[in-house]
């Protein structure tokens, strides 16, 4: 029997056990804070951790600081007190100019506003996924991209099932639909973490599932780590492995999602 028959006869090797084997953390806050200015304290003292492939959904009221710790962690404010390392870049209040640069090529964002443009194709709204990148003017349109940004494009559209509407404009999309482009958006650059900031909360219960189902996959598909910000209690317990609660700027519960219901989540939300 030869190599390649008993690799054949083998099968795939087996995913590693996390238990045995824990991945590094990609994210990792500590004693994060952040307040303004004749304000009280939007984030208190937030210790909270990502692991490499891992997916956490971050819950909490309005008001509970999920938005601020999201920009704080890639660094679009600055935050007051604590330290934040992302993806290897360590810094205290804010990140120099070069590493928000790293920082932002290796994230993909998705927001519940998707921030298509209207009256382009999807196939274009997904190559501007590379904008930012070295040469990134030619992402503008599919049209003058280079042919491997477009191929890794419609690759994208095709991993969110829209391969079919790649030239289709962006308003003849719905809300799903379009959400589902917007994921493809953040995939194509091949990010290591992915954000989404409350991304179903203006879909119906079918599309919102249909979007979150999507995001779970590809992230797992991909090993990519998934942060999601979520209302939605059903939500956070489905698509995660670990479920973070924020109430007044400080994190009240940190549990695997197996080990959780919708129950338990109501109450700590509700508080």
């Amino acid at each position: 029997m030869t190599a390649h028959s008993v690799i054949e006869a083998e099968g795939p090797p087996a995913p590693p056990d996390l238990r045995k084997a824990p991945l590094p953390d990609i994210v990792t806050l500590r004693g994060l804070a952040k307040s303004y200015r004749g304000g009280s304290n939007v984030l208190d003292g937030v210790d909270m951790r990502i692991a490499e492939c891992e997916r956490v959904a971050l819950i909490g009221a309005n008001g509970s600081g999920k938005s601020t710790l999201l920009k704080l962690l890639i660094g679009l404010i600055a935050a007051s007190d604590g330290s934040i390392t992302t993806l290897g870049e360590t810094f205290q209040r804010a990140p120099s100019a070069a590493q928000r640069k790293r920082l932002c090529r290796q994230i993909g964002f998705v927001f519940q506003n998707h921030g298509l443009v209207a009256r382009i194709s999807a196939h274009s709204n997904v190559v501007q996924g590379m904008l930012g990148l070295p040469g990134g003017w030619r992402a503008v349109s599919q049209a003058i991209a280079p042919p491997d940004w477009r191929v890794r494009a419609l690759s994208a559209l095709q991993e969110v099932g829209l391969a079919d509407k790649a030239s289709a404009r962006a308003d003849q999309l719905s809300g799903g639909q379009a959400q589902r482009v917007a994921i493809a958006r953040a995939l194509v650059r091949r990010p290591r973490l992915l954000i989404a900031d409350e991304p179903a909360a203006s879909l119906d219960p079918a599309a919102g599932h249909d979007v979150m189902r999507v995001f779970s996959e590809r992230a797992r598909d991909h090993g990519i780590s998934l942060l999601y910000t979520t209302h939605d209690m059903e939500h956070a317990l489905a698509y995660s492995d670990r479920v973070v609660a924020l109430r007044q700027g400080r994190v009240v519960l940190d549990e695997a999602s197996g080990a959780l219901d919708v129950l338990q989540l109501e109450k700590v939300f509700h508080g």
